[in-house]
């Protein structure tokens, strides 16, 4: 029925170009669609005979709002099989009602049909795609380049001007490094003491002989009396930060 692979905007567009009635969906309703960020498509109900083949899909959309908007799908044809022509066709609903009475149409009873008030289904549905959509990208896999890291890793301690610098042990570690890759984790302008000023932070990540990993974490920023240029090294993330903001509340 889906395509694991398809977008939310994609799956928009084929279902509303192949549904029969979509013209009749009001254009108030196609406007909230266009917004879609994420989307969920289950089976809510089906009917097959020998002379009918139903099924109604529920399609739950996630909007930019936050809100959640459904359409119905209903999908019907004739005998399947062979000798029988591949004759299904599709009508999109908006309301539930709507689509439990073109279901009733297609049965010729309503009490063939089961109810569509499933909202604990949709709830469900929601919930699921605002947790995905919610959840942090995974983080990309470092590209190590194996170029004097040890000696990258001297001069990086080297240039703070910090007094807490990662000491000898660190130094002593670093020696071992024989790939590194830098990240810039935060920068910003920012107003300190009446002067402008930046604050750059960076992790200098190393992969050590043995297959281990350690970082560095240098903070640049012009927060000086005279405003030039300061480097401060750090043994990690949370002092680095802290060092910024006994400067400046900016992170």
């Amino acid at each position: 029925m889906s395509d694991p692979y398809e977008t939310t905007e994609q799956h928009l567009e084929r279902i509303l170009r192949r549904a029969l009635n979509s013209f009749d969906l009001p254009d108030s309703t196609v406007e909230r669609l266009g917004s879609a960020l994420a989307h969920s498509s289950t089976l809510h109900s089906s009917h097959h005979s020998a002379t009918l083949h139903r099924e109604t899909y529920r399609h739950t959309y996630l909007l930019s709002d936050g809100s959640a908007a459904t359409l119905w799908e209903l999908v019907h044809g004739g005998p399947r099989g062979a000798g029988h022509a591949e004759t299904r066709q599709h009508e999109l609903y908006d309301d539930e009602a709507d689509a439990h009475i073109a279901a009733a149409r297609l049965t010729g009873s309503l009490w063939d049909v089961p109810e569509f008030g499933d909202e604990e289904g949709a709830q469900a549905d929601l919930e699921l795609m605002s947790a995905l959509l919610a959840a942090p990208p995974a983080p990309l896999p470092r590209m190590y380049a194996p170029d004097n890291s040890a000696d990258h890793a001297r001069r990086v301690l080297r240039r703070a001007e910090n007094g807490d610098v990662p000491g000898e042990e660190t130094a002593r570690l670093l020696r071992a490094a024989f790939a590194h890759h830098i990240t810039q984790v935060f920068g910003r302008q920012c107003r300190v003491e009446g002067r402008d000023a930046g604050f750059t932070l960076y992790e200098h990540a190393f992969l050590l002989l043995d297959g281990s990993e350690t970082s560095l974490w240098e903070v640049e920023h012009t927060a000086t009396p005279d405003g030039r240029h300061m480097c401060e090294v750090y043994g990690d993330e949370e002092t680095a930060r802290g060092a910024m903001e006994s400067r400046t509340r900016i992170c």
